[in-house]
């Protein structure tokens, strides 16, 4: 298992992590065989989003004896109620649920305290005003919860809450057709059929943007829905219209600015194996441009997708890494402290560029990958 840092939390987490929708199988047993199985493997962090205290009861149980082998992602404002799982923005409630919820991980503290959902920029309005966001404040400084986050399907909702600077991990749905999408306030809207009628062109620029901004600011990111639920692997019901791998959609996600974590939806233990076998796959299983390249009415041309078809250099530029730490630039509109550390880091940089243009010739989107480096190099400075 390969690890990340969480942006600037100091932890160092699995890329892939577990999502807990396979937990309730079999009468909650999966949850016991999901632990151990990640344990086994070296995952060493999951998501709770859901209130069930059947389910949490039984996370509890299978912590025993190893809670200081996880980090526990578990959602603030996902309560249950009347028999039912619900999202409540009111204060007495959240504090209950929280609560509730520490009692049956039979734990004292969250690693990551996720205030879920918030898709609305009035909702995020109402985080604030309705004292959920400095109730979480309180949670980080009484250390019952270490690190806050916030869960959200929405770049402009999401960059917004990342601005405050109090969001410190964000739980984003990322994929190659959701990065498609313009922003929207009904999650929906992201997978429904006649969104993907129309022919597009390059990611959302807000998409773009938000994880961007993330990497600036030194926000982690851990992904949500890295499939679709199941569609992107299926040809029929994928958006786009091709099957994709595993692999492929893990590591589209993990090539993205601030990723660190890739919670892997699972309901068996086969189908986290198959997630799993990213950790061994090669390079050419991992691959997703080829693919991208193919989708019908989908183009990227011309935008960068980090993919490194255009390696290896004849000076050995890291061009996606030189190309990512440009777009940051770009974004911020000046070179804030860490992009410029990390680029003189590279071990060979945009003014070594030759020239040669071979880079261009295997680039499967048409990036002008010689102009981007004298692009670099002017805004870097060698």
């Amino acid at each position: 298992m390969n690890y990340r840092k969480l942006g600037n939390t100091g932890l160092t987490v699995s890329e892939i992590g577990l999502g807990c929708e396979g937990f309730a199988e079999n009468d909650y047993n999966m949850t016991y065989a999901m632990l151990d199985e990640a344990e086994k493997v070296g995952i060493n962090y999951f998501d709770v989003y859901a209130s069930d205290p059947q389910m949490r009861a039984a996370i509890g149980k299978a912590l025993i004896g190893r809670r200081e082998k996880f980090y526990i992602q578990s959602h603030i404002c996902s309560i249950w109620k009347n028999g039912q799982y619900l999202r409540t923005r009111n204060l007495d409630e959240v504090k209950t649920g929280f609560e509730d919820s520490l009692r049956l991980f039979q734990t004292d503290y969250i690693d990551i305290g996720m205030i879920h959902y918030c898709d609305a920029m009035s909702d995020w309005q109402k985080i604030i005003d309705e004292g959920i966001l400095n109730y979480a404040k309180e949670l980080k400084a009484q250390g019952k919860i270490r690190h806050i986050g916030l869960s959200s399907h929405n770049p402009i909702v999401a960059a917004e809450a990342v601005k405050t600077g109090d969001i410190e991990v964000l739980m984003f749905s990322i994929n190659p057709v959701y990065d498609l999408q313009p922003p929207s306030e009904n999650v929906e809207d992201l997978w429904a059929d006649e969104t993907y009628t129309n022919t597009y062109e390059n990611m959302d620029p807000d998409r773009q943007k938000l994880y961007e901004l993330c990497q600036r600011m030194g926000v982690g990111i851990t992904v949500m829905k890295a499939f679709a639920g199941g569609d992107l692997l299926n040809a029929e019901l994928s958006p786009a219209g091709v099957a994709l791998t595993a692999q492929q959609c893990i590591h589209y996600c993990l090539t993205r600015p601030a990723v660190s974590c890739v919670l892997a939806g699972a309901h068996s233990l086969e189908q986290l194996t198959d997630s799993l076998k990213y950790e061994t796959a090669t390079d050419e299983e991992k691959d997703y441009a080829t693919a991208f390249a193919s989708f019908p009415k989908i183009s990227w041309n011309g935008h960068c997708m980090y993919c490194s078809h255009c390696a290896p250099c004849p000076v050995e530029i890291s061009v996606a890494d030189v190309t990512k730490f440009l777009n940051l630039a770009i974004a911020q509109g000046d070179v804030p402290e860490t992009v410029r550390e990390h680029y003189k880091a590279l071990k060979h940089h945009a003014g070594e560029c030759i020239k040669c243009g071979v880079c261009e010739t295997r680039c499967p989107f048409g990036v002008e990958i010689r102009k981007n480096m004298d692009k670099a190099k002017d805004i870097f400075g060698y």
